[in-house]
């Protein structure tokens, strides 16, 4: 009688161990990769606000960096893609966070309150501050960049913020459309306070929530109950 090969018992759990440590360099390697991103994206960032994006080279955004030139182009195209990519990476989550608020059935005042907060948490409590301050100079310039900021940043809260006032329109929590006209309005003291901490804050400081509670305040105080 012919004995079966008996199977080794050891296969499945080295099957099991490679695939575990396979998965763990493939995380491993996800890890540092997004982690370079991330310092390119820094770095990019502190030699835009230093030269310009005219004459920001990626020469320089490497060394920053502390990695090749070449590493640069393994992940960006040229020096416009990498500004885009910044502005991806940094402000459209942003964007999508307020969207997330502008869609709820709360109080209007409940979701402005809401947003203050995330403008003071999300921009003005980090380095994303700088990024508005480039568009805000560069985007002259450099019209590319502005449309990009707007179809990637912009276009998404505006049609957000249509939803919102219509909502509140037909709640009665406004009293006329002047905010469905002219939604530029909810953007007003964020920009106001984006300049002033850019050239003043040194001198004076402002408090961006007290500003921002104080602008709404007054704009919805005649426009229906809080």
């Amino acid at each position: 009688m012919t004995k079966m090969p008996r199977r080794s018992l050891n296969k499945p759990k080295q099957s099991v161990r490679s695939r575990a440590a396979a998965q763990s360099r493939q995380s491993a390697r996800a890890t540092k990769a997004a982690a370079r991103r991330d310092a390119i994206f820094d770095a990019a960032l502190d030699e835009f606000s230093a030269r310009g994006f005219e004459a920001a080279r990626l020469d320089d955004v490497a060394k920053r960096a502390g990695v090749a030139k070449g590493t640069i182009y393994l992940h960006f195209d040229d020096k416009e893609a990498l500004f885009q990519e910044l502005i991806r990476s940094r402000m459209t989550p942003v964007a999508g966070t307020i969207e997330t608020a502008f869609a709820t059935d709360l109080p209007l005042r409940i979701i402005i309150d809401q947003t203050i907060e995330i403008l003071v948490r999300e921009i003005f409590g980090t380095r994303r501050i700088q990024v508005m301050r480039l568009i805000i100079s560069e985007g002259p310039r450099f019209p590319a960049l502005a449309e990009f900021y707007y179809r990637e940043v912009l276009a998404r809260i505006l049609a957000a913020a249509d939803g919102l006032f219509r909502r509140a329109l037909e709640r009665g929590e406004l009293a006329d459309d002047t905010l469905i006209r002219f939604p530029q309005l909810l953007g007003a003291p964020a920009v106001i306070a984006i300049v002033w901490s850019g050239l003043f804050d040194r001198f004076e400081p402002l408090d961006v929530r007290a500003m921002m509670h104080a602008y709404f305040d007054r704009l919805l105080a005649a426009r229906g109950p809080a």
